[in-house]
């Protein structure tokens, strides 16, 4: 995977935008959604889950439940959706197994992932969503030491 950069102009690019990240992903499984609070992560994961295949009534940000489980009606992907906002310390992702699903080979989507940055692999791939002085936003994919 190389180095790329998608630009959202509105809501209405989200569609496009998350089928060409898709178009992007390679053989990745874990990516890390980095910016401000409001930048739109769970926005643009929300997307990315139904253009993967997932109920949109199924997704949703997990800042309660630190993860959510989504599985893709069209390809029976297990989708892992963390939320680590809340977590106090790594420890407490450690405690609810998060390597294993990191290692799991599913699909893992990490906001906040900073909280837990030692405990990310090598090959994760850091996805950076800024928000433009016009209100759109650009996502700049970042591939892992190994990817």
């Amino acid at each position: 995977m190389k180095k790329f950069s998608i630009n959202i102009a509105s809501l209405e690019a989200l569609p496009a935008a998350a089928k060409q990240f898709i178009g992007e992903m390679d053989d990745a499984t874990v990516f890390a959604f980095t910016g401000e609070m409001g930048a739109g992560k769970t926005t643009f994961i929300g997307e990315l889950c139904r253009q993967l295949g997932v109920s949109s009534e199924e997704t949703n940000s997990p800042s309660f439940a630190i993860i959510n489980e989504y599985r893709s009606e069209t390809t029976a992907e297990l989708i892992y959706h963390f939320d680590c906002y809340r977590l106090e310390n790594e420890q407490e992702a450690i405690d609810i197994g998060a390597e294993d699903y990191f290692d799991s080979g599913a699909l893992c989507l990490i906001e906040w992932p900073e909280k837990i940055e030692n405990l990310l692999p090598d090959d994760t791939v850091v996805v950076n969503v800024k928000v433009n002085d016009d209100g759109s936003r650009t996502l700049t994919v970042t591939p892992g030491i190994e990817s």
